[in-house]
């Protein structure tokens, strides 16, 4: 077999392979003692027709699959004999093929990038050290009490915390708020809509202009539309409402005492307390991991640069923008917002799916030097967890998975998450006192 490789473009190359004729015609009559065996053709007891007569019946089909067991068994031995790590499938061109004929075909791959690894272990992280105060036990309770928040009605001028129930109409330009963005039909007019007097609620400095306002009070209400407004054809523009107060709204939280706690399942206010302590810290340790990771990913990736596979890439960008818009989904942005953000929600796809490539292969790489690894135990153990938080029997769950390639990607997020583990336990971290907030 003659194998050689023309390098296209950084991760891109041209594989051409030509199989002797002698090669090819093995290939040929070997899978045509298979029809043979295996035909069934009038006059003659299955397996026993004729070579000639079995080549006239299945020749197209002999012909296809020929042509597959020869180019597949060629085209992996090619990259085994020339050590190419391929990303994603070939392209394969089929330049001659037939019988008595040299087989020569090329393959347009894609391949992993190389690469010099960085220096990886010591990496510098700062982890703030921080513990969890009565004070922001108290702070938590009190944030418990407000989900039970009661709204009175008052008969008196709205002060900060209160609720204004107001009618309102909006205008930019002179004109109704529709005319300049048409889809913006919610502040353009609204009745007994809900406002918290507080900074920054709603547009910022709306609230602000309602201070004192009682219920029948009518006020003109004018905002500066911050620039990175959510409407787009609004963002930097002024706009004017004329509001009406219905009504002044109240806040009364209960108070932080036994019958709350019981409201949370707790016996007591102060197995409440013991649980929101434990609750906060398990957050901090959450929080301050996740911080560590980040800097360390952060510090890799800063360190290396290298070309990416431009599929691996345009495939995980798909993935990204999914995730994206089914996050979005979630939280009520409709679909003609998201289409108007097409396009910066595929930038920012872009620019993360690249990282995300790129630490993959980083990831890869120091697996295979530091020589970690997954066992079937620990795949099999994270089934299991896993089909357990789904409530779903885990013979059906591996099903799933195996439909979807998802054990593959069970390995890699276990390869991910171990090699990270390293990383952290081979880093220079240095504790620093929390930031004052």
């Amino acid at each position: 077999m003659n194998i050689t490789v023309e390098n296209l473009a950084p991760c891109k190359k041209l594989l051409r392979v030509e199989l002797d004729a002698k090669a090819v015609d093995e290939i040929f009559d070997s899978v045509t003692k298979d029809y043979q065996k295996q035909a069934s053709l009038p006059g003659f007891r299955p397996g026993k027709a004729p070579r000639a007569i079995v080549i006239k019946k299945y020749e197209a089909d002999i012909q296809d699959d020929a042509k597959r067991k020869l180019i597949g068994e060629s085209y992996r031995k090619a990259i085994e004999e020339k050590k190419i790590s391929v990303v994603g499938q070939p392209d394969i061109e089929e330049i001659q093929f037939g019988r008595g004929q040299a087989l020569q075909f090329a393959a347009t791959i894609e391949t992993a990038p190389e690469f010099q690894l960085p220096e990886y272990k010591g990496l510098p992280i700062k982890r703030e050290t921080k513990s969890v105060s009565d004070e922001d036990v108290e702070r938590a309770l009190g944030l418990l009490a407000q989900q039970h928040t009661k709204f009175e009605t008052a008969a008196r001028p709205l002060q900060t915390g209160d609720v204004a129930v107001v009618n309102y109409t909006g205008t930019c330009d002179g004109k109704p708020i529709t005319e300049t963005a048409p889809t913006a039909k919610g502040l353009t007019e609204q009745k007994n809509f809900w406002v918290d007097i507080a900074p920054n609620t709603f547009i910022a400095g709306f609230a602000d202009q309602l201070t004192g306002a009682a219920a029948g009070d009518k006020r003109t209400v004018n905002v500066d539309f911050p620039a990175d407004f959510v409407t787009k054809e609004l963002a930097g523009k002024k706009g004017l409402f004329e509001v009406e107060v219905v009504e002044v709204k109240q806040k009364i939280a209960p108070p932080i005492d036994d019958a709350l706690a019981k409201q949370y399942g707790a016996e007591n206010l102060e197995k409440l307390r013991a649980g929101v302590r434990v609750d906060l810290e398990n957050e901090l340790k959450y929080s301050q991991a996740k911080s560590v990771r980040g800097q360390l990913i952060g510090a890799l990736l800063a360190q290396a640069t290298f070309d990416l596979p431009e599929s691996a890439v345009a495939q995980e960008t798909k993935n990204v923008v999914y995730n994206i818009v089914q996050e979005n989904t979630k939280r009520g942005v409709g679909r003609e917002l998201i289409e108007k953000q097409k396009d910066e929600i595929y930038s920012a796809a872009a620019h993360s799916a690249k990282e995300r490539v790129k630490l993959a292969f980083l990831v890869q790489r120091i697996a295979e030097k530091e020589g970690i690894q997954v066992s079937q135990e620990e795949v099999l153990q994270r089934i299991q967890s896993l089909s357990a938080a789904y409530q779903i029997p885990p013979d059906k769950f591996i099903k799933d998975l195996q439909k979807r390639n998802g054990i593959n990607e069970l390995f890699d997020q276990i390869t991910h998450e171990k090699v990270l583990t390293f990383l952290e336990n081979n880093a220079k971290i240095e504790d620093v006192a929390a930031a004052a907030k």
